[in-house]
């Protein structure tokens, strides 16, 4: 065999290598699961940070992957304040959804089709079964490109609080499969094609794939999802805590969420919630500023530490259709109360 043909074969060998005990190559993985990965158009208002323009809707992608005809699991960055959501299959089929469940503290959410979709779900597997250094595969739209196929291992499995401090806690499965942004809430499959992550973010100097992407492991996006775990609020907002919560006034014992983001129709517009408006530069970071601070829901504080957070989702999210949600907020440097009914 010439160096040239010799050097093919360890060029190609990655993609047609079938992990020990797998029984399936790359390619058939991909092949096998490639029509349950989606790619998720979303639209959401934006308040610039110029105070004399007005706010602007902005387009944005992910991914997502199907776990049953009518259900897409994704991250909750990709559709906690989205407007409008699209879900795209790779034949074409496009079809529209609604957010059910959202938990922005561990970046998953769970969407709901319109109407049945033609292609086969994938299977969600058991995540605490994958070992580190077996081979995974990441499906979804880098940079818009949908339905890329990026292969690697999992490097590490990380647990640790949730993306706010002071939460419960969540897996992350860490892999060196190429991750840049579009990928974000795409399935991480094993080698039996098995669903055990959904991708929510990298760490980078680079702006791109460093080799250091994470996903949230599917038993951890279980436990969040189920019903009466979680709730859409429609809202994206700022941690306020120590000296931000000082400036911001917050009452005592302190801490709150800054409102930013609010979607159309959803439960935080229903509240009245108002969003932030105003831009400020605090410690070196630009934010908006200006919105409603949520101190609590059904008389629980969130607490100086956002320690109360979790059981106000537990709380909402028990409430049943037609149920009053009472939200306290301080708003122009008054706290007031701001109620809505849970719709079914």
């Amino acid at each position: 065999m010439s160096r040239t043909n010799l050097f093919l074969v360890f060029l190609l060998l990655p993609f047609f290598w079938a992990e020990p005990g797998s029984g399936q190559s790359v390619s058939e993985v991909f092949q096998q699961v490639r029509d349950a990965v989606v790619v998720i158009h979303t639209t959401q208002t934006e308040y610039p940070f110029i105070t004399t323009e007005a706010p602007v809707s902005i387009p944005g992608t992910g991914s997502g992957v199907l776990i049953s005809p009518t259900e897409i699991l994704t991250a909750a960055h990709v559709v906690q304040s989205a407007n409008r959501v699209l879900v795209e299959f790779p034949s074409g089929e496009e079809i529209s959804a609604t957010v059910v469940a959202s938990r922005p503290t561990h970046d998953v959410a769970l969407l709901r089709l319109a109407e049945p979709a033609s292609a086969a779900p994938a299977s969600v597997g058991n995540s605490d079964e994958i070992a580190v250094g077996e081979q995974v595969l990441v499906v979804g739209a880098p940079l818009g490109e949908g339905h890329t196929l990026t292969v690697g291992h999992l490097s590490a499995r990380r647990t640790q609080r949730g993306l706010f401090f002071g939460m419960s806690t969540v897996e992350f499965l860490q892999t060196d499969a190429a991750i840049n942004p579009g990928n974000s809430g795409g399935p991480m499959f094993n080698m039996r094609g098995e669903v055990v992550g959904v991708v929510s973010h990298i760490l980078t100097v680079s702006g791109g794939s460093m080799g250091l992407g994470f996903a949230v492991a599917t038993n951890s996006a279980r436990q969040v999802l189920e019903p009466g775990q979680s709730v859409w609020s429609g809202m994206e907002g700022i941690p306020v805590v120590g000296t931000l919560a000082a400036l911001l006034n917050v009452p005592p014992p302190g801490g709150g969420i800054l409102v930013g983001s609010v979607a159309i129709g959803s439960m935080a517009e229903s509240l009245g919630l108002r969003p932030s408006t105003i831009p400020a530069v605090i410690a070196g970071e630009e934010i908006l500023i200006g919105g409603d601070i949520i101190l609590g829901a059904n008389a629980l504080p969130v607490g100086a530490n956002l320690e109360g957070l979790e059981s106000i989702i537990q709380s909402v999210a028990g409430l049943a259709p037609g149920e009053t949600l009472t939200v306290r907020v301080l708003r122009d440097g008054r706290q007031l109360d701001l109620t809505t009914r849970i719709r079914s």
